[in-house]
């Protein structure tokens, strides 16, 4: 076969092969920059009178497509990678924050025990505050490392994001300030997507900061919504095939490389400067959209700016209202009986002696098994039973069911600072308020013990 070479191609191949380039051996590419062939057999270079290289005589074979398949496959198993190691990474995140819960727990409960009982004037107090607002702090950390771990219980249910965005935009504007110009672009007629509303909102706070503190001379955000079908075609491997909402955000600021892009939703990461940000927003961000089964990734390049773009499955329920949290009621007891069940002697040591300061009458078991005995030997009425999930032996969900077949009905609240065993149990713990993540202060005990006993149904266990 003879194979004529384009003219725009002749400078090309004279830069690249020079003397000897009579040797057909030394000749490959073609045409690199507008399609790969790789010749084979090539028998002879055929030159014109001025010695410029005009032909090919052997035979040639196109392997644009084989190329580009190739690309792409190194371009998916290149996002394999980075979710593998956000999975590794984040099953550690999670294994401290649990840690660190049960800890905070007493922490922060003992410190409010104590400033209950100091007078304002007491020297103790100010020390008994700044101890109070650490563990707040700490609390804040381990929730944004349970959140990209995917280890939150999250309420699910059909939401509009547009009517998130335009609940939020006044607060966003106040808190990105002045010299950033905040525009909104929402989509009409938006589907709703499955997620939890609390969740979301934050999801788009913390995109949003990130991108004002990527101006720090100011510049401007805009804040989109729209509409994708995506196929397998898509080039995202962690998504179903099927229609998504999309949510993106978009800055003018510095932009980033391709090896700050690879670490952006780790956990810690961060390129501010010592103590201006933990480094957990965007990790926080990619948490809570993998357990909502959506998708985040960022389109930046240096000098141009950042787009982050949010993908959420559309759900062909129809949204809710969006409703602020209703405020806390009375938390005092009335003498009710509770039946704690904590392994974690310092854990459940403060929260009897929390309930019990607050009007209830405690009975503490180590585990599910000394629980059954106490349920057995007791005359008393049992009112509520308050659990952790995660306990030796048996968990919180078995002694829960075992309970109930004992002393029916019984409410029940479950508490843990590990919530994965919520999440994948979730039909059996309902979708009520009978779950109290950990770690928690006093009010926010009380509170939730408070609402499971005012129920006017029992809160019970699925079989």
């Amino acid at each position: 076969m003879l194979s004529l070479i384009h003219p725009d191609d002749r400078e090309l191949l004279r830069q690249r092969f020079t003397e000897p380039s009579d040797d057909p051996s030394q000749l490959r590419w073609l045409t690199p920059h507008r399609g790969l062939v790789w010749t084979e057999a090539i028998s002879a270079a055929i030159r014109d009178g001025d010695g410029n290289l005009i032909a090919l005589e052997g035979v040639a074979r196109d392997i644009t497509a084989r190329k580009r398949a190739e690309e792409e496959h190194a371009s998916l198993e290149a996002q394999l990678r980075q979710s593998q190691k956000m999975e590794a990474v984040g099953r550690l995140a999670g294994g401290i924050a649990h840690d660190f819960n049960n800890l905070l727990t007493v922490v922060m409960g003992s410190s409010e025990l104590i400033l209950g009982q100091l007078v304002s004037g007491d020297p103790l107090r100010p020390v008994m505050e700044e101890i109070r607002l650490a563990g707040n702090r700490a609390t804040s950390l381990t929730s944004q490392l349970l959140a990209f771990s995917r280890q939150h219980r999250v309420d699910m249910s059909a939401v509009d994001v547009n009517e998130i965005v335009n609940g939020m935009e006044e607060m966003l504007r106040r808190l990105i300030g002045e010299d950033v110009e905040l525009t909104t672009r929402l989509a009409p007629e938006l589907g709703a997507v499955r997620a939890d509303a609390r969740q979301l909102e934050q999801v788009i706070m913390n995109l949003v900061v990130n991108a004002r503190d990527a101006m720090p001379g100011g510049g401007s955000v805009v804040l989109q919504t729209g509409h994708a079908d995506l196929d397998a075609h898509s080039g995202f491997p962690d998504l179903e095939r099927g229609r998504y909402v999309v949510l993106s955000v978009t800055d003018t600021g510095a932009g980033m490389d391709e090896e700050t892009k690879s670490h952006v939703f780790e956990p810690f990461f961060t390129t501010k400067e010592p103590g201006k940000g933990t480094g957990l927003g965007l990790a926080t961000v990619y948490g809570i959209l993998q357990q909502s089964e959506g998708y985040v990734w960022a389109s930046s390049t240096p000098g141009s700016g950042t787009t982050f773009y949010v993908y959420l499955p559309e759900t062909d329920v129809e949204a809710a209202p969006h409703e602020p949290a209703t405020s806390e009621g009375d938390r005092r007891g009335g003498g009710e009986t509770i039946l704690l069940v904590e392994d974690e002697d310092a854990v459940r040591r403060l929260i009897q002696r929390i309930l019990e300061s607050a009007g209830y009458q405690v009975l503490a078991a180590a585990d599910g098994r000394e629980a059954l005995d106490i349920c057995g030997s007791e005359d008393t009425t049992i009112d509520l039973l308050l659990t952790d999930v995660v306990l030796p032996g048996m968990d919180g969900i078995e002694t829960a069911r075992r309970l109930q077949s004992l002393r029916p009905p019984l409410r029940t609240v479950f508490m843990s600072g590990y919530a994965d065993r919520v999440i994948t149990k979730q039909d059996e713990l309902g979708e009520s308020v009978g779950f109290l993540g950990k770690p928690f202060d006093a009010g926010t005990l009380m509170t939730r013990i408070r609402e499971a006993l005012d129920e006017e149904s029992p809160l019970t266990t699925r079989s």
